[in-house]
């Protein structure tokens, strides 16, 4: 139909069901290959590191195949999701994968204090005063909890290097 609105188009139900069972399966191959080359046999100690990983890959790959193979034999063409629900699922996904990216260059601490700047300025639509005592005052004590109290160390960069934290 050339006359719908976007409110009522998206991807298929069936077509995201194939992607994401095909991308498991990916993952499950990658596992079984890493497996092996750990090795999945039996030492003199036990099994070896890929012993485990590998039978949990294989369970993965077979669970994978069956669901295909389940969805491939559907004949719906059900809607997934409209475009605009997408769009405020990727609003979050997409920066909170850049904040996972950023914690091994800038730290956990000044990578967090811009993800919760940005969400509340552009999701929010807070003032700069509550972003700013937010967003410096939540890391600050999630360092004080962990750091201090707990003795866990989290990931720094190199501004917290330099501060000596």
């Amino acid at each position: 139909m050339s006359g719908q609105s976007e409110s009522n188009t998206g991807p298929a139900h069936r077509s995201v069901e194939i992607g994401v069972t095909i991308a498991i399966a990916i993952f499950a191959v990658v596992v079984i290959v890493g497996s092996i080359q750990a090795g999945i046999g039996w030492g003199d100690e036990g099994p070896k590191a890929g012993f485990f990983p590998f039978y949990v890959g294989i369970s993965i790959l077979i669970s994978s195949l069956v669901n295909l193979v389940g969805v491939l034999q559907q004949n719906g063409n059900d809607l997934f999701a409209e475009w605009s629900q997408l769009r405020r699922v990727m609003a979050v996904l997409i920066p909170t994968a850049i904040y996972v990216a950023l914690i091994p260059w800038i730290g956990i601490y000044i990578a967090s204090a811009i993800l919760i700047a940005a969400f509340m300025r552009w999701l929010g639509h807070y003032g700069w005063l509550p972003i700013a005592a937010i967003a410096i005052g939540l890391p600050l004590f999630i360092f004080v909890i962990f750091e201090r109290w707990f003795l866990v160390p989290l990931p720094k960069g190199p501004v917290e290097a330099s501060l000596g934290f």
